[in-house]
Order: structure tokens, then C-alpha cells, then sequence
């Protein structure tokens, strides 16, 4: 989830905005740029009615722009409106930023300055963050582990009013990766794509309409290696080595590194029910019970360790390390055979 750098977080400020209680500073900033989009545009819609964003929003470019332009524009008046918006996109490039310590002092109430800074932070002992932190709020934006994902898609769903199945939700996750705008953008594209009167997404409509198989992806892979399933596993390889257009090695490289990893921290939590090794390992339930218990009746913990080794020597193998000259396919094969045997 976004981060709280001022002590409030993401939904605080939403429900602040919601509640009409609006600050003269909103300083957003990270490396996860979908939370400062979302909340820019939320404030700086909800400032304003439609009628009154011709002469109250103004925004500015921190690559064409610089801090006194910025306090020149705030410290203008609203015209016939309770409020003005300014938002500054690009603030990470904004020239003379300093100037707006002095302005944070004391800001004008008529006006709600929204500065963007993507791709980065403001040094939080600097003098410009401390003025902004009593005038205003600074916000963080980071980027989700991939053990988030699956919240963030559950919950964004939730928000559309439909469902996702768990094997669906972990299928779009490993499929899109942490881009939460793309991955925003795809459930937005599954969410229309419902049948009417259906409200749950499950791993056919995603095969339907994003292209990713229900069968033959690292989510299945996990499963089949999980239950030394030699066939499937097996299937799912050739799949990959056969429509190299639906396969790139590293994501998969990575979803099987993160899986053994859980393993191995598996083995060392201190109950080892269901329940026990998810909150361990900060995972839901349903997936130690799918993949984590039927694998450590089939694997031991050194076996694992070693497992995870061949992982590192395969991702060094596909970037040219040792002069090996094996196609991503042929280093999938060689990597799962040493895992089944």
C-alpha cells in the first residue's frame, strides 16, 4: 500500500477530500507513480465544479516552468469560485524548488497547490519539507512486493462492485507484474468484458480477453512442481518452449525463485499449520495450501537450497554468463528436469 510520509496515507487524504476538508499543500511524491495520478486528479476534480475549471486549474510543467512562477500562480485569487487548483506535474524537474519553503509559510487558503514529484523523494530534513509538512501534507508513493499485488487486485475489484477468483488474481498478477496503472488498466478491461449479471472474474475470461493461458502459465508451473506432477510440468514446459511469444524466461525465473523461497522460510515457521505458515510468510492461506503444504512433503529443505542455487546459475545461463548458448526454452527444460529429479 502507499505510504504514509506525513503521518496520513492514500485513503486518509481520499476521505479527507471526500469530506470537503481540503489542505493548502499536497506534495506527492515516489516511485510509484499510479497513487500520485490517482490523487492529483481526485483533489483536483473534487476542488472544483466542472463550471469553475476554466479560470480556477491551472497547470504547470516543472520542464517549462520554475518555484517563482509556482507561487506567482498560487498566491493568485480564485475568480468566482470558493478555491483555485494548482498542480505541478514534473516537480522533480522544477527549477528554483526552494522558493516554495518560503510561500509554505504561508500559504493562500483559497488555493490547493498539488505538486507531482515522480520517480524520486524530497529529502525530508530539508526546510522546504518541513514547511510543507505544517502547511500540508507530504505524501509517498512506493512501489508494491509482489506479495501486495494480490490485495491491490482484490481490492481494486471490490471497488468495481465484482469478484476475482484467487487463481485468476494470482494469474493477472504474475502475468502484468507491480505496473499498478497497467494492472489497473487490464482489470478495467476484465471488468467490461463481464457477461452481464456475471460479477466474478475467473482464469477464463482472462485467457478470453488478455491472452494468457488458464493452463500453460508460471501460476500452473508452480502448481505442478509443488506436486511433482512430471507430466504437467512437463506440458507447461514444451507450452513455453513452443510459443516463445507467450514465455519471457525472467518473469518465470522470478515466480520460481519467489516460490522456493517461501518454501524454504516454511520449513523454519514456528506452526506449521495453514494458517501458521501464511501469516509466516505474509501470504494468504489458500496458497500455502495449494502449493506450500503438498511441497514439503516432496521436497526437503536442502534440496531446496540447492534448487534455489540452479535458479541463479539459470538466470546467469540467460544473460550470456559462462559463453552457453541454450535457447529460454532449453534452460527452462534443463532448470525443472533438476527440480522433478
Amino acid at each position: 500500500m502507499a505510504k504514509k510520509a506525513s503521518g496520513i496515507g492514500y485513503e486518509d487524504i481520499i476521505r479527507e477530500v471526500r469530506a470537503g476538508d481540503f489542505r493548502p499543500i499536497y506534495y506527492l511524491m515516489g516511485n510509484e507513480s499510479y497513487y500520485i495520478d490517482r490523487l492529483s486528479d481526485f483533489i483536483a476534480d473534487s476542488a472544483l465544479q466542472e463550471s469553475e475549471r476554466d479560470f480556477n486549474l491551472t497547470v504547470l510543467y516543472g520542464t517549462q516552468t520554475n518555484g517563482e512562477e509556482v507561487v506567482s500562480a498560487a498566491r493568485r485569487y480564485p475568480m468566482m469560485a470558493e478555491r483555485q487548483v494548482v498542480v505541478v506535474r514534473e516537480a522533480q524537474k522544477l527549477d528554483h524548488r526552494e522558493v516554495l519553503a518560503t510561500y509554505a509559510q504561508k500559504p493562500m487558503l483559497t488555493t490547493v497547490l498539488i505538486i507531482c514529484h515522480k520517480n524520486g523523494t524530497l529529502d525530508q530534513r530539508t526546510r522546504l519539507a518541513a514547511d510543507i509538512k505544517r502547511a500540508g501534507i507530504i505524501f509517498e508513493s512506493r512501489k508494491l512486493y509482489d506479495r501486495e499485488l494480490p490485495a491491490f487486485v482484490t481490492n481494486y475489484v471490490r471497488r468495481k462492485h465484482v469478484e476475482i477468483e484467487p487463481a485468476a488474481c494470482q494469474i493477472l498478477c504474475e502475468y502484468v507484474g507491480s505496473d499498478l496503472s497497467r494492472l489497473s488498466s487490464e482489470i478495467d478491461k476484465l471488468v467490461l468484458a463481464l457477461p452481464q449479471g456475471n460479477l466474478r472474474i475467473d482464469a477464463q475470461l482472462i485467457e478470453d480477453n488478455i491472452g494468457i493461458s488458464k493452463e500453460y502459465n508460471s501460476f500452473e508451473l508452480v502448481a505442478a512442481l509443488s506436486a511433482k506432477d512430471v507430466l504437467k510440468a512437463n506440458r507447461i514446459v514444451n507450452y513455453f518452449d513452443n510459443n516463445p511469444k507467450n514465455f519471457a524466461l525472467q518473469p518465470t525465473l522470478t515466480t520460481l525463485f519467489k516460490f522456493y523461497t517461501d518454501l524454504l522460510l516454511a520449513f523454519y515457521a514456528p506452526v506449521k499449520t495453514d494458517e501458521g505458515i501464511a501469516a509466516w510468510l505474509e501470504v494468504q492461506p489458500w496458497q500455502v495450501r495449494r502449493d506450500i503444504m503438498p511441497a514439503m512433503r516432496y521436497y526437503t529443505a536442502m534440496k531446496v537450497f540447492n534448487i534455489l542455487a540452479q535458479i541463479r546459475r539459470t538466470d546467469a545461463a540467460s544473460k550470456g554468463v559462462g559463453g552457453q548458448r541454450s535457447t529460454e526454452g532449453d534452460l527452462l527444460k534443463k532448470l525443472v528436469f533438476f527440480i522433478l529429479h
